[in-house]
């Protein structure tokens, strides 16, 4: 079950990573990570859970160069990771369009950031506008989108700059809950057409056993990961999969140590 050792050659590999906030009204410092090891392999795709405020996003963040560790080392194809990179895409949960560009206008901002003439950033853009299925839209506007097309062409902005890793961070949190189950199975088609290494946060369970190869489980703040579970189920994954008996025990077997970790530190509070 804890899986945390490196692969031969990992993607992306965190090393010991610890971060600490400081509360600026009583200059206290909060621990938020401790000791944070994971590796993640080249075309692997990885999520994370655990209790809220255990630093799930604090650790994208760090991933994604947003956010500079206490302790500890960030490394993305061996090289170390100091800050935002080309290499690493982020897709939020807020679909943060630019209202006043069209899909393709805001599919296509990345490339131009990157020296690409609008032309040929357009053409590259279309390619993505195509893959997550929003073809036709191209000329609309975000507020003319339902927020599951908004969040395709988030997600299309992030995967036109062909970034080494993609980070999302609870993407379709804002989402009602059948148009979540659709995107999710649209997530996971997008990802085995083009399989990024890919790390994703997510507060349900269901969606990361549904998505993931492998799912870290986190630890209640500071948080620390506590295990890695290994998805061992056939792709593709469909609505069905959900009723499937193994898959129902990896949902509870991460369930039974996020419960086990709340019981343990009431204990502790208790003690305390």
């Amino acid at each position: 079950m804890r899986r945390l050792e490196c692969f031969a050659v990992a993607k992306l590999e965190t090393r010991n990573v610890s971060v600490e906030y400081l509360m600026s009204r009583t200059q206290q410092r909060v621990p938020a990570l401790r000791g944070v090891s994971l590796c993640v392999e080249a075309g692997e795709f990885v999520a994370i859970v655990g209790p809220t405020g255990c630093g799930k996003s604090t650790l994208l963040n760090v991933i994604a160069g947003l956010l500079r560790p206490d302790t500890g080392s960030i490394r993305l194809d061996g090289v170390p990771i100091a800050g935002p990179g080309r290499d690493r895409a982020m897709v939020f949960q807020s679909a943060a369009l630019f209202p006043w560009r069209t899909v393709l206008g805001n599919v296509a901002y990345g490339l131009e950031l990157q020296g690409v003439g609008r032309a040929e950033a357009c053409s590259q853009a279309r390619e993505f506008i195509n893959l997550v299925g929003l073809a036709g839209f191209e000329e609309s506007f975000p507020r003319e989108l339902s927020g599951g097309m908004q969040q395709r062409a988030n997600l299309a902005r992030a995967l036109a700059v062909r970034p080494e890793l993609l980070l999302l961070d609870e993407p379709l949190a804002a989402l009602d809950a059948q148009t979540r189950e659709y995107m999710q199975n649209e997530l996971q088609r997008i990802w085995m057409q083009t399989r990024h290494s890919a790390v994703l946060v997510t507060h349900q369970i269901r969606e990361a056993v549904y998505l993931a190869d492998r799912v870290a489980v986190m630890s209640e703040r500071p948080g620390q990961i506590k295990a890695v579970i290994p998805i061992d189920l056939p792709r593709p994954r469909s609505i069905l999969s959900t009723q499937n008996p193994q898959f129902q025990a990896l949902e509870a077997q991460i369930w039974n140590l996020l419960q086990l970790e709340s019981l343990s530190v009431a204990a502790s509070s208790r003690v305390g």
